[in-house]
């Protein structure tokens, strides 16, 4: 019996001790963050042991490796300058297969040099976001392969063999906000690739193209700095057709190339051409004649200057700002002041000593929703009010001659409310006027009814005693009509009565003779 108790709680410690160490090994199979070299002595490693929505943490150091990402990892690296994964020149740095990685944080260099070997390469594969990154020394720098929803933002991307980053048959993903320059052939290259946009890249000093597209339509290049390319700054090649193309900042040899038609603005703003020789006869920042490029192809509305797009951050929102200048604009701000509750957006404009610059401002209504007053120095000018303004953006545009200047524009509610009151004002005083001239009018129209009235009255009194004379001389002609009336009635009586006395004598006559006759007969 003893023997059978002792074996049974034996039984239970091994089978609690087993359980307790499977438990710990679970625990440490999955944390949320796995720290490389600390946990594991590889990042690959870490993968290979990571489970979906895990994050890599890689501190600074030097990993020859090949990464192979095949699960839903972020892969974070402590210094983009000095936390470095190298290929050595063999494969892709970083393959992802997997949808929705991260990847931040990273120096990635050396790949092989096979036909898609790049610093990373995305292939069949969604939603992933590679930014902060520095790639360099690789035969494509970033390459997306059959993928769609991708976000590339904020790498520095140089020196690499080929493309600084390639997308061949993606859409949908979006290249914005990396600097791509030096010795790569081209900065940006699209193939076959649709309804992408490529977005606040400085692109510049590549080999051959700033950017090149290939049988790639549909696609959105705007606010891009595309300069000191050696060959052309956009080049768009085979049928590559309905691509919007707006707000940028051209300056190369060779400007732009187009074998098929293309949308050069936006119907009000179009691009930055340093070889631009038009004028402003309207003084709004955008050029009369329009850009020709060829005949399928011209910007309608050339930039006078430079395209600048400011990001201001205001309660939990980033707002944008754009710009159109001859100047060179910088430190623009935007604070709220203390005391007064006004908006100010400031910079700082330069330009060659003597000239004339202008700049043409967007300010979102949503963040400046009051009438604005411009300030150069502290003196105040008056700005123009484009008319392509509307609910969501106020457009201004204003002069001054080159020094260096500080800007002010300045929204106000006190002003706004001010303003208010002087527009009530005046349209009070307008008002007033008009009910003055309407006073005057009435008082005007009411004499001359008085005198019309003063002569009605008088023509009254005149008909009257006319009226009263014609009465009488009435009254009178009915009084002598009565009179001639009771005349010819008596006359008409004594006429009978003569009448009716002729014909008694007549027939008293005719009856004597007749009588007399028959005697005289007789007696014969």
């Amino acid at each position: 019996m003893k023997k059978t108790v002792l074996t049974s709680l034996t039984t239970l410690c091994l089978l609690f001790t087993l359980l307790s160490i499977g438990h710990n090994v679970a625990v440490r199979a999955s944390p949320n963050t796995m720290y490389v070299p600390t946990d594991f002595l590889t990042i690959q490693e870490a993968i290979n042991q990571a489970t979906p929505g895990d994050t890599i943490f890689v501190y600074n150091g030097t990993y020859y490796e090949n990464v192979i990402v095949n699960k839903t990892v972020s892969l974070i690296g402590e210094d983009r300058e000095t936390t470095i994964i190298d290929g050595a020149e063999k494969g892709s740095v970083i393959f992802v297969t997997a949808s929705n990685v991260k990847i931040n944080g990273f120096t990635i260099q050396k790949s092989g040099s096979a036909l898609y070997d790049s610093g990373i390469l995305i292939d069949h594969s969604s939603g992933n976001n590679i930014s902060h990154n520095t790639i360099t020394d690789n035969y494509h720098g970033i390459c997306l392969s059959y993928s769609r929803d991708n976000t590339v933002s904020g790498n520095n991307i140089y020196s690499n063999k080929i493309n600084g980053i390639s997308l061949d048959s993606s859409n949908n993903n979006q290249v914005s906000s990396n600097n791509i320059s030096s010795n790569n052939v081209n900065g940006i290259r699209l193939s076959s690739s649709s309804s992408n946009i490529i977005s606040s890249n400085n692109v510049f000093s590549n080999n051959v193209n700033g950017i090149r597209l290939d049988f790639s339509s549909r696609n959105l290049l705007s606010s891009n700095n595309i300069f000191s390319n050696i060959n052309y700054g956009i080049r768009l090649d085979s049928a590559s057709n309905d691509n919007t193309i707006y707000l940028n900042n051209l300056n190369n040899l060779y400007q732009v190339y187009s074998d098929s038609a293309n949308v050069w603005d936006d119907g009000n703003e179009g691009n930055y051409w340093s070889d631009y020789t038009g004028q402003d006869l309207n003084r709004d920042g955008i050029g009369d004649p329009s850009y020709i490029i060829n005949v399928n192809n011209k910007d309608n509305n050339p930039l006078m200057g430079k395209f600048s797009d400011f990001d201001i951050n205001w309660k939990d929102k980033t707002h944008h700002a754009t710009t159109i200048s001859n100047s060179t604009i910088s430190n623009l701000r935007f604070e709220v002041g203390r005391e007064t509750g006004n908006k100010i957006i400031s910079f700082s404009v330069a330009g060659e000593d003597g000239t004339v610059g202008f700049c043409r401002i967007m300010i979102p209504t949503e963040l400046m929703n009051y009438p604005c007053i411009v300030l150069v120095d502290e003196e105040e000018i008056v700005p123009v009010i484009l008319d392509v303004s509307n609910k969501t953006y106020a457009r201004l545009y204003f002069t001054y001659v080159h020094i260096s200047h500080t800007i002010a524009i300045i929204s106000s509610k006190l002003l706004y409310l001010y303003n208010e009151l002087l527009d009530q004002h005046g349209e009070l005083q307008t008002d007033f006027h008009n009910l003055n001239s309407t006073y005057q009018e009435l008082l005007n129209n009411y004499l001359a009814l008085l005198g019309n009235y003063t002569q009605l009255l008088e023509s009254y009194d005149t008909l009257n005693a006319s009226y009263h004379q014609h009465l009488l001389d009435y009254l009178a002609l009915q009084g002598n009509h009565t009179s001639l009336l009771l005349e010819h009635a008596q006359n008409i009586r004594n006429l009978t009565y003569v009448f009716i006395t002729v014909t008694a004598i007549f027939i008293i006559a005719a009856v004597y003779l007749s009588t007399h006759a028959h005697r005289k007969v007789s007696g014969s």
